[in-house]
């Protein structure tokens, strides 16, 4: 018996736009109950609103989607219940943290606070009291499931042996993939310019606060920073989000709302940043960026530097990764080392995922080569220079162990997963008190192996 079919993770999206829009009308009609859960209860609006959200969202709804919701709701539900029994620690520090993470996605999705406020006939604050409940009960489900199966490991006997299930008509094809590693060195640019910089963000912080332009306006024309130009300079933060440059963020937090920041000097560049309006943890600011400029001499100087490391690596007597924890000024070198990621997190990219200068530099490299210093511009229009090591590259291929063992191991992994907790559910399931309504057990057959009753609601 299957419980959990192809389906880990669980994603019963009671938290969404959908469901926020429709709370703030008056329901003449008592929502329907879907099923009963030992004592808690789904309900068909929320299996409606994840099905819509996840529409709306881009995503692929397929024509069972009513059933695959209800089966992961139920599953959900049975083992947030085991997790209150074990008594599984999840504090009120990491459910405020996932609504506020949440929060920020749908402003981010609707484009200000006030827009989703509007959308949902509610402040921010009533959102999150409203939401509170089911976030924690996600939690408490993703911790009890993490128990389950987290201990579970695979060996290379069950990776060749889920490999043989697969027919080998149903082997997926795929496209070159390389292994690529990198050390980048910033340029610093000179104490001259960067004084001159200072200056210029003194005199933009004048002129917003003799009212002879906006703070907007400014941002619009001079801030080098991609990601808020357009929005004036505009970001939604919150205190205890990690990803953002702990010197921004501090700045950013000791203004009142309306003052503007002196420059500050981040990993960035330099900025000015005005406080528009804080509530607790949360704020929205805007920023001016500007990056000193580097002259031609400095990334010379920095050509040199990244050719003597080189040359050590490529004598032997540092190791590459050695080498990128020692010198690189790459961030993602401290927590996924100096080998680029994919969209899946794996150490394995393909060309289109890679700006069009390293994809002419690999054009000319063999595997294990390392790339002589190359001057480039990053994501932040920041001016940097980089080698490149060229790891591995694979021809397009039908999957195979020898190219793809790390892959498939995964899957096979996966499976095991899903299996262990399918396990789990059998001789859980039956402890618990499950009634489905009889109508969606007419629609959805296969959720009457869960049911202890039906009814009608």
């Amino acid at each position: 018996m299957r419980y959990t079919k192809r389906i880990l993770t669980i994603c019963f999206l009671l938290f969404s736009v959908t469901a926020i829009a429709q709370s703030q009308a008056k329901k003449i009609v008592a929502d329907k109950i879907a099923a009963i859960v030992g004592d808690r209860i789904i309900l068909q609006s929320d299996i409606k609103n994840s099905i819509a959200d996840i529409a709306r969202q881009g995503g692929t709804v397929p024509d069972d989607a009513q059933c695959l919701l209800m089966e992961q709701a139920v599953v959900s539900k049975v083992l947030m219940l085991q997790a209150e029994k074990d008594s599984l620690p999840v504090s009120d520090e990491e459910v405020e943290a996932e609504l506020d993470q949440k929060i920020r996605y749908y402003i981010n999705q609707l484009g200000t606070q006030e827009a989703l406020e509007e959308v949902a006939g509610k402040t921010i604050y009533q959102i999150k009291d409203d939401a509170r409940e089911s976030v924690k009960e996600q939690k408490l489900a993703s911790a009890m499931q993490q128990k389950i199966v987290g201990g579970t490991r695979i060996t290379p006997n069950e990776v060749k042996a889920f490999f043989d299930k697969i027919p080998k008509d149903s082997l997926p094809f795929y496209e070159s993939e390389l292994e690529i590693c990198q050390i980048i060195i910033y340029p610093k640019a000179s104490r001259d310019l960067e004084q001159y910089i200072i200056g210029e963000m003194n005199n933009y912080k004048k002129q917003v606060e003799s009212k002879l332009a906006t703070f907007d306006q400014l941002a619009k024309k001079v801030s080098e920073d991609p990601g808020s130009k357009d929005r004036g300079g505009q970001y939604q933060l919150n205190r205890n989000e990690k990803s953002w440059d702990p010197i921004f963020m501090s700045t950013a937090f000791r203004l009142k709302e309306g003052e503007i920041s002196a420059p500050v000097k981040s990993k960035f560049g330099y900025h000015i940043i005005q406080m528009v309006e804080r509530n607790g943890d949360d704020a929205i600011v805007r920023h001016i960026l500007r990056i000193p400029p580097v002259t031609d001499d400095e990334i010379k100087q920095t050509i040199s530097k990244l050719d003597t490391v080189r040359s050590k690596v490529v004598a032997g007597t540092i190791g590459f990764n050695e080498a990128a924890g020692r010198y690189s000024d790459d961030d993602a070198v401290k927590f996924a080392g100096p080998c680029v990621t994919g969209r899946d997190g794996s150490s394995y990219v393909t060309i289109d995922a890679l700006d069009k200068d390293m994809v002419a530099m690999l054009a000319k490299m063999k595997i294990g080569d390392i790339s002589q210093p190359t001057p480039f511009t990053d994501e932040q229009a920041k001016k940097g220079v980089r080698i490149v090591y060229l790891k591995s590259r694979s021809e397009p291929h039908r999957m195979n162990l020898q190219d793809d063992y790390s892959k498939i191991s995964q899957f096979a992994l996966e499976e095991k997963k899903n299996k262990t907790l399918d396990k789990w559910l059998q001789a859980k399931v039956p402890t618990y008190y499950i009634m489905i309504d009889a109508e969606t057990g007419k629609e959805c057959p296969k959720l009457m192996r869960f049911a202890t009753d039906t009814k009608s609601f």
